[in-house]
């Protein structure tokens, strides 16, 4: 990353030095230790994945009739005899989820998400001031406790508290562990692990219909998605604490012990390492870059474009992927091999997303995944449905998906050191949003069928008109100041450079 004036990414203040990434020097971009902690990291993906997605079994499309009658679907309903042929039990038939209770379903949900915005605030806030290692703990901790509680909650209200918990956990090791991987890895290679990165979110997905194909009771299911999470627990032994923090802490003599260790597994020279650090840790004292707060990202006309543009394609990829992929669910035919597929398709798309950011402009690219999305979902919207819908479906989250790994570095080129950090956690905060209304546009479908999807493709259509307005930033330097944010994308242009992000 070619900036002047970067020392952090993720979370933590960015600083004004004028040297190459002295923790890149030290350790490399990519080496041994970078593959073990990659390799650490990402089992937090899997679990994030079973629980961001789990409400697809949790609340699965559910038939009765009511005692007496062979109508199916009646409101009201008092005694409601329920379709067990594929589900034994689920959260609608539990506490009879139905009629003029069927929101109830979709807000646990909704609450979710809230927890998981939540979540990434606190947790985000926390390891900005004692560290990523100890709130990632705290995270791991609380995801286990509460995933295994959900699955003997008496009651809906306190089920749906319990999950609001289980999304603040997610939220934090989400959060943290993407933190913790982008300050280590090394400039050169950010762009391909930061979409690496979401790769086992999209195999935990796929292996979210196996837990629900033997475990068709909800209880057994939640049981099942979160008993494994204990293998977190070795992160007491071997998750390291960021060199980044440590430096940026003040806590000087063991971020250089830390970093001996890493060179060495890494194959790399040790001996300049004390000398740099502690001429490094000099320069952070006496070269400070003023901060920028979220205020800024809206005091000026032209960051405040940016940011509002840049917001609503968060809110539009998260509300796309994570309502339609619910959706998928409900549609016809085999709800495991429905999901798996899309599941499946979404990691090629993932994979896919790494050339295709490479290759094309930032802008041109976002502009056209959200039209594609757009058309799918329009199209499910006149198909009936059948075979095609499910096609249609599945390619609609499988785009809304490489949209996402798009915006996030996007977002990084997009705005400066100061105010990066205040950007991409508002436009996180604006995708949990989306993912918060997602659940009550399926509930749509109960005024007409083709509601739904019409709802969710007027969100990237109207997404990709917007998109215009954002300047190009492949092959920029990344910007410094509120001055050079404010004057990026006018008619004075910033010489272009082949550095990556």
């Amino acid at each position: 990353m070619n900036e002047r004036n970067k020392l952090f990414v993720g979370s933590q203040p960015n600083q004004n030095i004028p040297k190459p990434d002295i923790i890149d020097t030290a350790i490399g971009s990519f080496g041994k230790f970078h593959y073990f902690l990659y390799f650490l990291v990402i089992l937090t993906k899997y679990f994030i994945a079973f629980h961001q997605m789990a409400i697809i079994f949790l609340a699965p499309k559910t038939g009765y009739t009511c005692e007496g009658s062979q109508i199916k679907g009646t409101c009201p309903c008092d005694k409601p005899v329920y379709n067990t042929s594929v589900f034994t039990n689920t959260i609608i038939m539990q506490w009879h989820l139905i009629c003029k209770d069927k929101w109830l379903a979709s807000l646990s949900q909704t609450l979710f998400q809230l927890g998981t915005l939540i979540g990434s605030l606190l947790f985000g806030m926390s390891s900005d001031r004692f560290g990523r290692r100890k709130p990632m703990l705290c995270a791991v901790i609380l995801q286990i406790v509460t995933g295994v509680a959900a699955a003997f909650a008496p009651s809906y209200g306190l089920f749906t508290f319990i999950r609001l918990l289980i999304g603040m956990s997610v939220g934090g090791t989400m959060v943290i562990g993407f933190v913790i991987m982008m300050e280590y890895v090394g400039t050169k290679c950010r762009v391909t692990v930061s979409s690496l990165y979401h790769v086992p979110f999209n195999m935990g997905h796929m292996l979210l219909p196996i837990f629900g194909y033997f475990f068709r009771d909800y209880a057994n299911f939640q049981m099942a998605i979160s008993i494994p999470s204990v293998i977190l627990l070795l992160y007491f032994c071997l998750l390291p604490e960021t060199a980044r923090w440590l430096v940026a802490a003040k806590h000087t003599e063991e971020a250089i012990q830390l970093l001996e260790r890493i060179a060495k597994i890494n194959n790399r020279p040790t001996e300049n390492i004390r000398k740099d650090i502690e001429s490094y840790q000099q320069q952070l004292e006496n070269n400070k870059l003023k901060k920028g707060t979220l205020l800024d990202l809206f005091r000026t006309p032209n960051l405040r474009k940016n940011i509002l543009a840049m917001s609503f394609n968060w809110i539009t990829c998260s509300f796309c992927f994570y309502g339609v992929s619910q959706y998928v669910g409900q549609l016809s035919g085999n709800i495991f091999f429905n999901v798996a597929a899309s599941a499946g398709v979404t990691l090629t798309g993932t994979l896919l997303s790494i050339p295709l950011i490479s290759f094309f402009g930032r802008r041109i690219l976002l502009i056209v995944l959200n039209f594609i999305c757009a058309l799918c979902l329009l199209l499910l919207a006149v198909l009936p449905d059948s075979i095609f819908s499910v096609f249609f479906a599945t390619f609609g989250v499988v785009i809304s998906f490489v949209a996402f790994v798009l915006v996030y570095l996007y977002c990084t080129e997009l705005f400066p050191t100061v105010v990066r950090n205040a950007a991409i956690g508002f436009s996180s905060m604006m995708a949990r949003i989306g993912a918060m209304m997602a659940p009550f546009v399926l509930d749509l479908d109960d005024t007409a069928i083709w509601l739904p999807p019409l709802v969710f493709a007027l969100f990237p259509l109207l997404a990709s008109v917007i998109a215009f307005l954002l300047p190009e930033t492949k092959n920029h330097e990344l910007l410094t100041t509120i001055e050079e944010g404010e004057s990026f994308g006018k008619k004075v242009q910033f010489s272009a450079s082949n550095t990556n992000t």
